[in-house]
């Protein structure tokens, strides 16, 4: 396959059991790219190994004075030459789409991974470790899935120049034909601790990369408590363990590029010896001295991909390991496709809570724990925990629809969704039903004022949907990134919309009229609010008051505030000490109305 192919139809399922498998796997499907970098490979390789044979020729052509032989010699050469140019170009060129294609492989893989994850993906996995898959990770797995073609022509090269040597100069070829195999696997003592040291050393840089990305995330909370510097100097700390990590890596594999550079050395000296020794024996030739003391020199170079292929398989391995992690997560249960692709229309049911968001109602949910509300609007985008049951929809459960119709029935937007950098018009691109146009969805979210301020900061952009909005929305506030959200969530126009805390970062004015908007744009669809807004929730269908993982109590908004204290409790802010004066006071108030009641009684009876 060719750069401009990509991206790929389908990257195709991995083999994640472990690294190796991983890598593996990789290598079977680009077959085609590895044989061809391997055929350029042989041509340069064997076309650099030929020169010193060609040497020697010449060297015995002009001994024995023969210039036909001479100039054959020449044009073989030559030819040598510009085979070596032309492998050499294409060998790159081949091994670059070999490492851009296993890249974009792999990114493709984790890009369908996380989406058919969704949020499940960073509660499962730290969020610093996805990113380091993706970028550092992947550079690394495609640079071993590339050298492997350079290092199997190079390994070819080696046994056929052996061979050839033992043909051409069996004395001194039988001393090379040991020395290359022992120079080659000479380093393997040493790949275990190098491998262990690379894999301490890109444990502490994820560490590093964790600690950084929460510190970026957090930086305006971080201000805001002046925590700046504590974090800077739990970073400080975390890049040291990694530079030392580094250097201790450094140090192993500089010894065995100094091996790689010493024994071949110390072989050169052997045969320059042993052949000195024959020729003075008449033995061999001059030019045959030349041609194995050439080839042990040239060898040199296919040797150095032993080496490069030990480090890149060294630091891939961890990757791919880290990588096949990730892609070998799963939902709780398997989106199989066993129903049909049509999604069902109807209730919405949590059985695991009990609770019921009816269909062509605005529903809202209270919940006093955040993280709880967050876990369960998950369960109602079809996330559930491993031992959970699933959210069923019309009696149907989401986990056994296709994951286009489940994603296209249930739309879920957390409470802090993420814009991304482009025009508007680009943020609502996105699939939708078509009954709701941009304007309305605009409008019912309350943009007037986010348009405003985008086109100012857009000179150049004349209509609202062509301003651009900066990456992840930071030009706006958190109130005005909130509504943008809401409106692409309103104008997709799914059949069931989940929304976690949309206006929790808007003024109450605001938060009125969205209100409004929200109830109108969804009439007669399914929607599931989770707030403690009582502006929200006065304008629900009805409310449903879920207390330590269970629907405890439902009605309306009103008839709760009166009825339920933990559903008074949550809405007002209320805490227990205002809970039991209150209730103090109901209790003397109630005694008050009843010693009026009864000095009333006898000042009757006394004037009767």
């Amino acid at each position: 396959m060719q750069i401009q192919d990509l991206p790929y139809p389908d990257p195709g399922v991995p083999d994640v059991r472990s690294g190796r498998h991983f890598l593996w796997w990789l290598g079977r499907n680009q077959l085609g790219g590895q044989l061809k970098a391997l055929a350029w490979g042989l041509l340069h390789f064997v076309a650099v190994s030929a020169q010193p044979f060609c040497v020697g020729f010449a060297i015995e052509a002009v001994v024995d004075r023969s210039g036909t032989r001479l100039a054959l010699t020449g044009g073989v050469m030559a030819l040598c030459g510009a085979a070596t140019a032309i492998g050499d170009t294409f060998l790159h060129r081949a091994a670059v789409t070999n490492w851009i294609t296993a890249a974009a492989r792999v990114q493709q893989l984790l890009a369908r991974k996380a989406s058919q994850l969704g949020s499940a993906l960073t509660r499962r996995v730290a969020a610093g470790e996805v990113v380091a898959v993706s970028t550092g990770d992947v550079e690394k797995i495609g640079w071993f899935v590339e050298a492997v073609s350079r290092f199997t022509a190079a390994a070819l090269t080696i046994v056929l120049v052996c061979v050839g040597l033992v043909v051409y100069q069996p004395a001194l070829g039988v001393v090379v034909a040991l020395g290359l195999p022992a120079l080659a696997l000479s380093v393997l003592p040493l790949l275990p601790r190098a491998t262990r040291r690379a894999d301490f050393q890109r444990e502490k840089a994820g560490r590093a990369t964790e600690l950084a990305s929460d510190t970026v995330a957090g930086l305006r909370v971080l201000r805001g408590i002046g925590g700046e510097e504590l974090f800077l100097d739990r970073y400080r700390s975390a890049s040291q363990e990694v530079r030392h990590a580094a250097v201790r890596s450094a140090r192993m594999w500089s010894l065995i590029s100094a091996i790689q550079v010493l024994l071949p050395g110390l072989l050169l000296i052997v045969v320059v010896c042993y052949g000195v020794h024959l020729a003075r024996e008449g033995r061999i030739t001059v030019g045959e001295l030349v041609t194995v003391y050439s080839s042990v020199m040239v060898m040199t170079y296919p040797l150095r991909h032993f080496e490069e292929i030990a480090m890149a398989y060294s630091f891939s391995r961890p990757s791919a390991k880290r990588a096949a992690g990730v892609l070998s997560l799963e939902r709780a249960t398997d989106i199989g496709g066993s129903r049909a692709a049509d999604a069902p229309s109807g209730d919405l049911y949590d059985p695991a809570t009990g609770l019921l968001a009816p269909a062509a109602r605005l529903t809202a949910v209270v919940c006093g724990d955040p993280d709880a509300a967050g876990r369960l609007a998950e369960r109602l985008g079809g996330h559930p925990p491993e031992d959970g049951p699933s959210v069923l929809l019309d009696g149907v459960p989401l986990d056994e629809l296709p994951l286009d119709s489940a994603r296209a029935a249930v739309l879920v937007q957390d409470k802090d969704p993420v814009l991304l950098s482009g025009s508007l018009r680009d943020l609502l691109d996105v699939p939708a039903s078509g009954a709701v146009d941009a304007d309305a969805a605009l409008a019912a979210a309350r943009c007037g004022d986010v348009l405003e301020a985008l086109v100012q900061g857009s000179l150049d952009a004349d209509d609202p949907m062509d301003a651009r909005i900066t990456e992840r929305g930071r030009s706006l506030s958190g109130g005005q990134r909130q509504r943008l959200a809401l409106a692409r969530s309103l104008y997709t126009d799914p059949e069931v919309l989940v929304l976690d805390e949309p206006t929790s970062a808007v003024d109450s004015h605001t938060e009125a009229r969205i209100a409004e908007g929200l109830r109108e744009l969804r009439d007669g669809r399914t929607t599931v609010v989770f707030t403690s807004s009582p502006l929200l929730l006065d304008r629900a269908d009805r409310v449903v008051l879920v207390h330590e993982g269970e629907a405890v109590a439902v009605g309306t908004h009103r008839e709760l505030l009166h009825s339920e204290p933990r559903y008074r409790a949550v809405v007002t802010r209320e805490t227990e000490e205002e809970a039991e004066e209150r209730s103090l006071s109901g209790v003397l108030k109630d005694l008050e109305e009843k010693r009026m009641e009864e000095i009333e009684r006898e000042e009757i009876e006394e004037t009767a």
